[in-house]
Parts: structure tokens; C-alpha cells; sequence
């Protein structure tokens, strides 16, 4: 049977996930500083001991140290753990995997601009509909004549196509604009300046490399290095939802299993969020609502439970709240909605601890076995075992190298696609196109050599009828002439006698 996972100790009872109704998702909400980070790494711990795969980016580089056990550097856990009575405690690691977008800080994580698809990208490169309207025509012609979409210079290919080609595509696909094209290779550039080319290619990664079980049977736990990533936060939005998308479509349906076949953990989720077009949103609910079906559980990380869209809070069954503080009437607001998402509890006035709970203290409310929400109790949540803080440039490396993915994605693969298709064709159209120009030139060039042979004749012979005779020349043409004549004289006298002599002698027989 699948032991609970055990959260904290609650002012009248001991606070566990039940891990049959894990895949009910969860939300662990609380301003800075209040205790958000530690919570997520004894839940995740937790999660990969019970033996369930987890993902959790690590936005401020503090996760890195579930890699190596804990000690009494830091005295506060075992301090914690002794106070609230945390069974068997003990320091331990996680098996960890480490991964980077950008391939420095991990293995590096690709997908290919067709796995990504024209919705996703629109949302990545901030397009209006009518360019994603042009972006899904682009990647509907591309599957059309088999042209892969893999990596950035595939798609940039792709649309100088589409632009040179507008018209003819219009009519087979609807209205393609040169402009419109012009502003999604524009927004293209912006994303290739934030490091999108990282992301787009092959290897493409494997989400089954995220469901690993170590030897003892422990849950893999895969930290994605974010700090970088969280400077382009339109790229780590979409990442995430790519992430969950991807899950979606590759995993089968197992309703509610005993426990999840991976857990997420998504910080910052508020990013997710922010500005997201109808379209989006609505594609992250359904995500959210049908992936646990699948056996994922999905945790969203944020200041403030405001942050995450009423559709999808609605689907967070398990619930940490952190503090708030109310500085201002917004956060007044906040609290007070943030209250009203919990089951009540007659012994707790639920917006005036919100505001009164210490570091590593929170409200705690979570499923039951029976998938109803537990009362809300104010909980000390439970130590981690692993080594709180981030882990040194050299730990990292060497935990890296020892990493069964170590060669699997290290080297890119640029295997023949769109770009080279496409370039081939150009290429071999210019070829041709020079070939029929050099042909015309050719025969041009032969009719106006003829023309100017013709010319220079007629000239030459102009100018020898036109030139003066030298003296000799006209002596020998005036002896030629009377010669000539003299002799024609004595033919033609000669021709008349015998002609006369001719006619008498017949007339007269």
C-alpha cells in the first residue's frame, strides 16, 4: 500500500497528501520569503521517495541541492524535524537529473518548431491573430509537400517561401499577406535573441526520460535550471505549457491511479498567465483539467493565489498557503479571496493567520481519501532531507557527467528539412533561370554579331564605290573600255556582213 506523503505537523492533526488523490493537482502560494521554496523541495522528496517522478524548475538556483544529503550545517532541520516529530527522519539525496534550455547547466532540452505547432509559437512570439492565421498556413503548406519544420532556419525558410509566394498560396489557403509575414519573421528575430534557437531542433527530448525510477525504486527528480530562463519569460511560458501539452498527447488515460506517474512543479506560474490571449488560457485549463486523468499531478508556485485564472484554480485541490501581507488594499483583497478558497475550520479565523504566519508555517487543506478538501489547519510544514541551497559549479558538473543522458543530447543533429529542401530548390531554380538567361544572351548576342557582320558589308562596300580612282587605275580602265569597244566594232561589223550575206544567198537560190 502507497504511504501518504506527510506535509507538516497541523495544529490538531498531522497534515499527508494522500497520494491517490495527488493528481488532483495543488497550489503552494506566500509572498517572498515566507517559506514557498522549502515546501516544494520536502514535497518533492517526498513524491520521489514514495517512488513518482518529478519536474520542478528552478527559478533562483536553490533547488540543485536535492543532489546531495543534508547535514547538520544546517542545524534548523533537524531542529524542525524533532519539534513537529517528522517519522524516521534522516538525511538523504534524491536521484537527480539536471536540465537546461540552454544546455549549460544540464542536459540541454529541444523540440522541433513542428512539435511545437503554430498556436504555441503564435503565443511565444506574441502574434496577432491574423499573423497566426499566416503562421498555420505556413505549417500547413510545409505538411503538404513534406517539408520539415525542425529548427529556427527551417521556419524562417518557411516564411521567405510564403512571402515570395503569397499569391499562389492565397488562393489555396486563404489571405497571405507580405506584411503580415514581415512582422512574424521580425518576431522571430526576437525570439532567436532570447535564446529560442536552443530550444528548436534535434535530439528532440524524450518526456519519458522524466519517468525514471532509480535502482531503490525512488522517483527521478528532474530540476530544469531557470535562472536564465526567467529572463525571457514569454519563452518559459510556453515552455511549460509545451511540457504539459506534449504529457497530454503522449501519455494513456489510467483515471486515478494509486499514485501519479509524475508530478510537476511549476514556479513563478504566474507567468504562465500574464497577458495569455483567451485562446491560450483556455488551452492551459483543459490541460490542466484532463491531464490528470492521465496520472500527472500538476503544483503551481506563486505569491499571490490571485495570479492563477479562476478556470484553473478551481482544479487545485491540494492547498499550502504561505503569508501574505496586506500593505495595501489590493493585498487586503487578496487575502481575502485567497481565504475564501479554503474549507472553513471553526477554531481559525482563516484571513487573520494568513497575515500572521511565521517563516516555514502555512495553511494547510488538503484532499481527502474520499476527494473531499480537508479543514484548513494552520501547519509547520516538515524539513527537507536533502541539502537546502544550491550546489556548487563543480558538484553540478560532476553529477552532470554522471548522468545517463550525458551523450544522448549533447550533440545536435541537423539532419535534411525545410531549410535544405527549400534552398535546393532555390538553388536549382537560379540555376536553371541563369541557364535560360545565358541562352537568350547567347543568341542576342549571335543575332546582333550578324546584324553588325551585315552592317559592316554594306559599309565597306559604300565605301569602296564611293572612293576615288588612283591614275593608273582610270588609264587601265580607259584602254580596257576602247579595246572593249574597238573590238566590239569589229564583231558587230563582221556578225552584220556575214548576216546580210546570209540573208541574199537564201533569197536569191
Amino acid at each position: 500500500m502507497t504511504t501518504d506523503l506527510y506535509i507538516g505537523q497541523g495544529a490538531q492533526s498531522a497534515q499527508a497528501l494522500v497520494m491517490k488523490r495527488a493528481n488532483r493537482h495543488g497550489l503552494i502560494a506566500g509572498a517572498t520569503g515566507t517559506g514557498k521554496t522549502v515546501t516544494l523541495q520536502t514535497m518533492a522528496e517526498g513524491f520521489s521517495r514514495a517512488g513518482v517522478p518529478v519536474f520542478l524548475a528552478d527559478v533562483k538556483g536553490d533547488l540543485g541541492g536535492m543532489a546531495m544529503a543534508g547535514s547538520e550545517a544546517a542545524s534548523w532541520t533537524m531542529k524542525r524535524a524533532t519539534e513537529i516529530g517528522v517519522p524516521d527522519y534522516g538525511y538523504s539525496a534524491c536521484p537527480t537529473i539536471f536540465w537546461d534550455i540552454f544546455g549549460e547547466q544540464g542536459h540541454p532540452i529541444r523540440t522541433t518548431i513542428s512539435d511545437m505547432g503554430p498556436l504555441l509559437l503564435s503565443r511565444l512570439m506574441g502574434l496577432n491573430e491574423t499573423q497566426e492565421g499566416v503562421l498555420t498556413i505556413a505549417f500547413r503548406h510545409a505538411d503538404d509537400e513534406n517539408l520539415l519544420l525542425l529548427d529556427l532556419k527551417d521556419l524562417q525558410a518557411m516564411l521567405a517561401f510564403t512571402a515570395e509566394n503569397a499569391k499562389a498560396l492565397s488562393a489555396r489557403y486563404g489571405n497571405v499577406t507580405t506584411a503580415s509575414v514581415g512582422a512574424i519573421q521580425r518576431s522571430l528575430l526576437t525570439l532567436e535573441d532570447q535564446g529560442g534557437a536552443h530550444f528548436f531542433g534535434e535530439p528532440a527530448f524524450d518526456i519519458q526520460d522524466f519517468m525514471r525510477l532509480d535502482p531503490q525504486g525512488h522517483g527521478q527528480v528532474n530540476i530544469l535550471a531557470a535562472d536564465r530562463l526567467m529572463r525571457s519569460p514569454r519563452l518559459y511560458a510556453t515552455f511549460l505549457l509545451w511540457l504539459l501539452s506534449d504529457l497530454f498527447e503522449t501519455l494513456p488515460e489510467v483515471g486515478d491511479p494509486e499514485k501519479p506517474k509524475l508530478v510537476f512543479f511549476f514556479d513563478e506560474a504566474h507567468l504562465l498567465f500574464d497577458e495569455a490571449p483567451k485562446a491560450l488560457l483556455d488551452k492551459v485549463e483543459q490541460v490542466v483539467r484532463l491531464i490528470r486523468s492521465k496520472g500527472v499531478g500538476v503544483y503551481f508556485i506563486t505569491q499571490n493565489p490571485i495570479d492563477i485564472p479562476e478556470t484553473v484554480a478551481g482544479q487545485l485541490g491540494n492547498r499550502v498557503q504561505h503569508a501574505l501581507r496586506a500593505f495595501t488594499p489590493k493585498d487586503a483583497r487578496a487575502i481575502k479571496s485567497a481565504a475564501e478558497t479554503f474549507r472553513a475550520n471553526p477554531g481559525l479565523d482563516v484571513a487573520t493567520a494568513i497575515t500572521e504566519l511565521k517563516v516555514g508555517e502555512a495553511l494547510v487543506s488538503l484532499l481527502q481519501p474520499d476527494g473531499a478538501p480537508a479543514p484548513v489547519q494552520r501547519t509547520l510544514i516538515a524539513p527537507p532531507r536533502s541539502r537546502v541551497g544550491p550546489l556548487t559549479p563543480e558538484e553540478r558538473a560532476r553529477i552532470t557527467g554522471w548522468s545517463p543522458f550525458a551523450h544522448k543530447y549533447a550533440t545536435v543533429v541537423d539532419r535534411e528539412s525545410a531549410y535544405e529542401l527549400l534552398s535546393q530548390r532555390a538553388a536549382e531554380g537560379a540555376a536553371h533561370a541563369a541557364q535560360t538567361k545565358a541562352a537568350a544572351d547567347a543568341e542576342k548576342a549571335e543575332a546582333k554579331a550578324a546584324k553588325e557582320q551585315a552592317a559592316a558589308e554594306r559599309a565597306e562596300n559604300a565605301r569602296r564605290r564611293a572612293q576615288p580612282k588612283s591614275l593608273t587605275e582610270q588609264i587601265t580602265t580607259s584602254i580596257a573600255r576602247s579595246a572593249a569597244s574597238s573590238i566590239g566594232r569589229q564583231l558587230g561589223g563582221r556578225a552584220g556582213q556575214s548576216l546580210v550575206r546570209g540573208i541574199l544567198g537564201s533569197l536569191l537560190k
